[in-house]
């Protein structure tokens, strides 16, 4: 990284720096907006507390063991496939097994994959008579409320509680660790809430929406479509090639063990201090950090900034990884991997079969098992040392896939501040939010707190920034 040492020693020696943009955070949002403004010729310095850039998409490796310490898979879409070619990283990129299509979910104290044709959904346990029953009657529902919905709510209405309780309960565990009745439907599933206000049924705009994306053209190659990915090192790999390509650009820079301090108004744009005393100005000021990180630096300059993003709740969760000799696991581990509905009274949300997924992540006749503990409605799973947390994931398992022996491996990764929820009130929360920053120009925020919290949503959001920045006349 040449470009980011030569203006290491420029900013060291006059003891302030002058940049078009400065993003505060160096996770897949902020890498992203820093990439496309970078590629159109401005100046950006991105700032990051951590030792490595990239936030959250961190790889761990013992030997033979490979564990991912936050999202374990991409979904690959065209903006992401885009992403890929022009890092160069296609060819590295790594489907997941075809197994991963099928999804277990606990029902009753064993795993039952999800049906795989509409078809067999009536002699589904999942579904049954009653929940096909209930997606037949939908088209007759009543038509959406006028005030914001709990997601819980919104489900049983459109399609009863059976739905709720054993498909979309655990989902909501595996997607945000969270409670689908503090959930809003309208900010954690948009496209759902958009079916039926646009169509008056699920199922009626679900097999709209598939007819019309049959007769568009495809927007990925075939092999890509509707594919998990990763890559052999892990999803570090993205961050890392992210941050290389940043740097590889004239006058930009990714500076990694750089904590801000404080955020301040100038005349003509922003002020940054870091914890080191560095000063830099710039016109642009990017925070692209969690939500209480945001709601830090902004209070000393306007509560109206920081009070919505308080308001965003982070429940703690751990990933448990767990190996096992593949003789002391009955399961065949033959699909993506199982969620734990709330009805099932355990503790552990659900777990990933992560060697089936992809190849590498553990030694040769062995299995990885990759759960999670805590969320929204249970935080106090989380607490305890990591021989706690192993013991409750080997309890909460063991029946279910037929552990019959101790792991031989295991690694916990704690997220105390793990994944924001998206619950009633977000929508105005963000609206305000937005209506504060008008009063701010020169200011954005970008993060997983808003506009969709999976990782290709954060590549996404943060690249219309980029762009968005590089193509306004009076900020260039």
């Amino acid at each position: 990284m040449q470009h980011e040492e030569q203006l290491d020693a420029t900013d060291q020696a006059v003891g302030e720096a002058r940049r078009d943009v400065v993003v505060v955070g160096g996770g897949a949002s902020g890498l992203a907006a820093a990439r496309a403004a970078a590629r159109r010729g401005l100046a950006v310095s991105v700032l990051e507390r951590g030792s490595h850039a990239g936030g959250n998409l961190r790889t761990h490796r013992d030997g033979a063991w490979q564990v991912e310490v936050g999202p374990n898979t991409l979904v690959m879409k065209p903006p992401l496939h885009t992403l890929l070619d022009e890092l160069g990283l296609l060819d590295e990129a790594q489907p997941a097994n075809p197994d991963a299509r099928r999804r277990y979910i606990a029902f009753h104290g064993r795993p039952v994959a999800l049906p795989t044709h509409v078809l067999k959904a009536p002699a589904n346990p999942l579904i049954g008579l009653r929940g096909s029953w209930s997606v037949l009657r939908e088209p007759f529902r009543a038509g959406p409320p006028r005030d914001e919905e709990s997601l819980a709510d919104f489900v049983v209405r459109r399609l009863g509680r059976h739905v709720l309780d054993h498909l979309v309960d655990p989902f909501v565990s595996g997607v945000y660790a969270g409670d689908p009745a503090r959930l809003s439907a309208q900010a954690a599933m948009p496209r759902l809430v958009a079916l039926e206000r646009e169509y008056g049924s699920l199922v009626r705009g679900g097999l709209r929406r598939l007819r019309q994306s049959r007769r568009e053209p495809p927007a990925l190659p075939r092999e890509w479509r509707g594919q998990l990915v990763s890559f052999p090192a892990g999803l570090q790999r993205l961050a890392e090639r992210l941050a290389e390509d940043i740097a590889d650009q004239p006058g930009a820079s990714v500076q990694c063990g750089c904590e801000v301090v404080a955020v301040g108004r100038e005349a003509d744009g922003w002020q940054v201090e870091t914890a080191a005393g560095q000063r830099i100005r710039t016109r642009e000021l990017v925070l692209a950090v969690p939500a209480p990180t945001a709601a830090a630096l902004l209070a000393p300059l306007d509560a109206a900034l920081a009070a919505p993003l308080e308001e965003i709740a982070y429940p703690p969760v751990n990933a448990v990884s767990v190996g096992f000799r593949r003789a002391d696991v009955d399961h065949p581990l033959d699909g993506f991997g199982m969620l734990i509905p709330g009805v099932e009274r355990r503790r552990t949300l659900g777990a990933l079969f992560s060697s089936t997924l992809f190849p590498g992540r553990a030694p040769s006749d062995h299995v990885l098992l990759t759960a999670f503990l805590g969320g929204r409605r249970q935080p106090e799973a989380a607490a305890g040392d990591d021989a706690e947390q192993v013991a409750q994931v080997v309890a909460d398992l063991g029946d279910l896939l037929g552990i019959h022996a101790e792991p031989v491996w295991q690694c916990v990764s704690r997220w105390p501040q793990a994944i924001p929820q998206y619950e009633r009130g977000h929508l105005a929360r963000i609206a305000a939010l937005d209506a504060a920053l008008e009063a701010h120009p020169g200011l954005s925020l970008l993060g997983n707190w808003r506009d969709g919290i999976a990782v290709g949503d954060c590549l996404e959001n943060g690249r219309r920034l980029g762009e968005r920045l590089a193509e306004t006349p009076d900020r260039r």
